[in-house]
């Protein structure tokens, strides 16, 4: 949910309440398409009759959105090291393409070790960001308006 109000905001202006709503509702619908067809196609009797439940991929759907709309947009992001702790702003293209390669990465090894899983349903992010990159171009009436940052403020 932090990652919805984080970048929720931005994909609803795009194209208004109602075109965002039902839209979010067609992602979190293709999430959940997108997780059903791997874990029929991967799972075992019992590991398929386990059902999906959750907004996730839904939310993957606007964070892909956010990757086309404003790639340059920066992401403040909390980082530390041992006993460091910090603040940066990165390139959102950079934030969301770290995320959604760990989705790849832990969706392949959900498939080869299905019981280590952890019960995530990673295909649904994959699934849903990938409906959101794909598809904001179409129902988008509008770019959001560049966030301002401290070098653009006048």
């Amino acid at each position: 949910m932090l990652f919805l109000w984080i970048f929720g905001n931005n994909v609803e202006d795009s194209m208004g309440r109602v075109r965002f709503f039902f839209w979010y509702i067609a992602a979190g619908l293709a999430a959940a398409f997108a997780q059903t067809f791997v874990t029929l196609q991967y799972s075992d009797p019992v590991g398929s009759s386990i059902p999906n439940v959750g907004a996730s991929g839904a939310i993957a759907g606007v964070l892909g959105a956010y990757l086309v709309l404003l790639p340059d947009a920066s992401v403040l992001t909390f980082f530390f090291l041992v006993f460091f702790f910090f603040w940066r702003h990165i390139p959102a293209f950079l934030f969301l393409g770290i995320w959604f390669l760990l989705q790849l990465w832990e969706g392949g090894f959900a498939v080869l070790h299905p019981q280590a899983g952890g019960g995530v349903a990673f295909f649904a992010h994959i699934g849903g960001f990938a409906f959101g990159a794909l598809t904001i171009g179409l129902v988008a009436k509008q770019r959001p308006l560049r966030p301002v940052t401290q070098w653009t403020r006048s």
